[in-house]
């Protein structure tokens, strides 16, 4: 086997049939044009997220798509398409930053917790149930607004957001890596350890970690399309970054409202259905590694595809028979 089949994503779309390869396939197109879109948002973006003119004037408001503007104009006068692309780079930004956050210090205080336990584990879990148990988009507007006050500048907008939806995404990191770690101290290997002298922080960070966190790659593709649509939520209620400081396509969406009922549809379809693609393709990628994750929904998608080949054989010894 190569060194490139062992690979996370590449792994599982080996061991995928049928329909499972399908989804997953799909979902790794669009996320990665997502991703890439992003990278290069400077190159395939005509215009700035944030300018209203060019060599030959002002750009005008509420444009219908056409030569100069593909997707028309936005009602303070952004080019749509040129928000769209920029919006990309923001949402991954903010996807990026707060992910990975949350999972630093979810999964820090989730090993802490479940190895040590007593006071310190009593008390995580009870400030953990106290977070989750609010409404993660209010509690991410009360963030916002307590990091930022609600609007900032571009690197200060993406840390207020991503900070904000961290403390949304933690306490999910956290009871999945205290629950694996505290099953997981119990076995025979972390015992032989602790009788050989190692220490408790080589314990806990070289041999719990690597098993209790085999199955946060699924929660991160699935938390990062609801970081989308927290970002998104935050910006269209407006609590999200400036625009002037970066595109955002919560905010787009919030500016559009009043256009819909005025026929004017370009202006809230392609912020939306940006959303949707990406929210969307992320989504499959992560149900299709959940499904893949799991040996007896793996077990029963191969055996159905074998069963398929079974009735072809039948019918060929038939014939000879």
């Amino acid at each position: 086997m190569r060194w490139w089949h062992r690979l996370p994503v590449v792994r599982q779309l080996r061991q995928s049939v049928g329909l499972q390869r399908g989804m997953l396939v799909a979902g790794l197109v669009i996320t990665g044009m997502f991703v890439v879109t992003a990278l290069l948002a400077p190159l395939l973006a005509p215009y700035g997220h944030a300018q209203l003119r060019d060599a030959d004037g002002i750009f005008g408001a509420q444009l219908p798509p056409g030569p100069k503007h593909l997707l028309g104009t936005t009602v303070g006068g952004y080019d749509v398409l040129s928000r769209v692309i920029w919006g990309t780079r923001t949402a991954l930004m903010v996807i990026v930053v707060a992910v990975i956050l949350s999972i630093f210090v979810g999964i820090v205080l989730g090993l802490v917790s479940g190895y040590l336990g007593g006071w310190v584990d009593r008390t995580l879990v009870v400030i953990a149930d106290a977070v989750y148990a609010f409404p993660s988009l209010l509690l991410a507007i009360v963030a916002a607004i307590v990091i930022s006050g609600g609007r900032s500048s571009f690197w200060g907008g993406i840390l207020a957001a991503s900070i904000s939806i961290t403390v949304v995404f933690i306490p999910q990191y956290f009871r999945v890596t205290r629950a694996e770690t505290v099953r997981i101290k119990a076995e025979a290997f972390v015992e032989s350890a602790k009788v050989i002298g190692t220490s408790t922080p080589r314990i806990m960070f070289r041999h719990v970690f690597r098993n209790a966190t085999r199955t946060l790659p699924l929660i991160f593709t699935l938390n990062s399309s609801e970081a989308l649509l927290t970002l998104a939520g935050l910006g269209f209620l407006g609590f999200g970054i400036d625009p002037t400081a970066a595109a955002e396509w919560g905010y787009d969406l919030n500016k559009a409202i009043s256009d819909v009922t005025s026929g004017i549809w370009w202006t809230a379809l392609f912020p939306g259905l940006a959303i949707v693609l990406v929210v969307l393709g992320i989504t499959l990628i992560g149900e299709s590694l959940n499904d893949l994750a799991d040996p007896r929904l793996r077990t029963r998608r191969r055996a159905g595809a074998v069963a398929e080949g079974v009735p072809a054989v039948d019918r060929g010894l038939e014939g000879l028979a």
